[in-house]
């Protein structure tokens, strides 16, 4: 079995742990912004393929001391190193954490460059280059108190770049949060969804491609950017094909729903359309041009998700204090039987809205600590 640990956004661990169970990790455990677990490598590749919630999958390899720059260098060496890697291989190292003596990433992350690469040349007389964009084998060491975790990311680039999404349009909501409010919402596809400010499409793509059971990572596959254990020495190709098939063949072939995603910026509307083709789900999403003041419910019943401006920026609360007040009278007005979702990083513009929450869900959307508010209208 394998020790590894899932990279997620800050409240994201219990979902994501669910997440993990349900495609097989054992012994899962939530931690601060990720989640420990054990699997095998079929487990590995899988998860990698199908996880919608974490950023990066990491293979523990290593504790080591590091109560120094020294230490360190020496317990780095002490691992060997041609089980991970060759000379042939290029290299990336990244360092996070820190203590009294290694208080600096870079500096850290160049010392166990140097311990890696010293070894080899002392083996073999060459070295890996250092590659920091597309790196065949990425380090990654963490660093608490007196000790470093070593891992190999099995990811390579973060999970949540679908590959889908070339049109990105003014501080767009990650692939990854999307999916979770989605699976907060428990859509799955048996009412129909609408989200009324869809800006480049990310919230009403992610909602279809869990209804039609199409795992994320395929995107990555098919534009060839690939995985990080698809170069490690021990990639098994016949596994992942497999895998790959396995995946496609679970892929349902249409929504039987209204999934709707609208904007007042036929530019950004423009975007998630692209966004849509790229993801093979443009046939199942209708994208429309609307004022929030205009919309309409698209059905009797379903699910509503909004991330409407918050004001983040210091002035601007007030000028959306009216807007506010306008969605929670458009929403109690026209959206009776309907369960509205609204992610929120101001409190006092929420309370504009007017309407008595059913569940308050704390969440945090990059670095702003925000609240998915449920409201059951009647």
């Amino acid at each position: 079995m394998i020790n590894c640990f899932a990279t997620v956004a800050r409240g994201l661990e219990e979902l994501a742990a669910q997440e993990l169970e349900q495609l097989g990790a054992e012994g899962v455990e939530p931690g601060f912004c990720g989640v420990g677990f054990r699997c095998d490598r079929k487990h590995l590749y899988t998860i990698n393929l199908w996880a919608r919630l974490p950023f990066r999958i990491l293979v523990t390899i290593a504790h080591v001391p590091c109560r120094n720059s020294d230490t360190l260098y020496r317990g780095i060496q002490s691992i060997d190193w041609d089980a991970y890697l060759s000379p042939g291989h290029t290299l990336a190292v990244k360092a996070t954490g820190k203590n009294q003596q290694l208080n600096h990433s870079h500096f850290t992350a160049l010392q166990v460059k140097n311990a890696i690469v010293d070894q080899q040349q002392d083996r073999h007389g060459e070295r890996s280059d250092v590659d920091t964009d597309f790196p065949d084998v990425q380090v990654n060491v963490h660093i608490k108190d007196q000790n470093a975790t070593v891992s190999l990311d099995s990811s390579g680039s973060s999970l949540h770049r679908r590959g889908y999404r070339p049109a990105m349009g003014t501080a767009p909501l990650k692939e990854s949060l999307a999916a979770a409010l989605v699976q907060l919402t428990e859509w799955s596809g048996d009412v129909a969804f609408l989200d009324p400010m869809c800006g480049s499409g990310t919230l009403p793509i992610e909602a279809t491609l869990q209804a039609l059971n199409i795992a994320p990572g395929l995107f990555r596959d098919e534009t060839s950017q690939g995985f990080g254990f698809q170069t490690w020495p021990d990639y098994d190709e016949n596994l992942w094909q497999k895998i790959v098939q396995k995946a496609k063949h679970r892929q349902k072939s249409k929504v039987t729903v209204p999934v709707v995603g609208c904007d007042r910026d036929l530019d950004i509307l423009s975007e998630a359309r692209t966004n849509a083709d790229y993801s093979s789900v443009s046939d199942h999403i209708e994208f429309n041009y609307t004022d929030f003041a205009d919309i309409e419910p698209p059905a009797d019943s379903g699910i509503l998700i909004c991330n409407p401006p918050y004001g983040e920026r210091l002035g601007h609360t007030e000028n959306l204090a009216p807007f506010y007040k306008q969605m929670g009278d458009i929403l109690k007005q026209r959206f009776k039987g309907w369960t509205a979702y609204i992610l929120s990083g101001n409190k006092a513009l929420t309370k504009c809205i007017g309407l008595r929450t059913a569940r308050k869900i704390p969440i945090y959307n990059g670095s702003i600590p925000c609240q998915f508010l449920k409201y059951e209208l009647y």
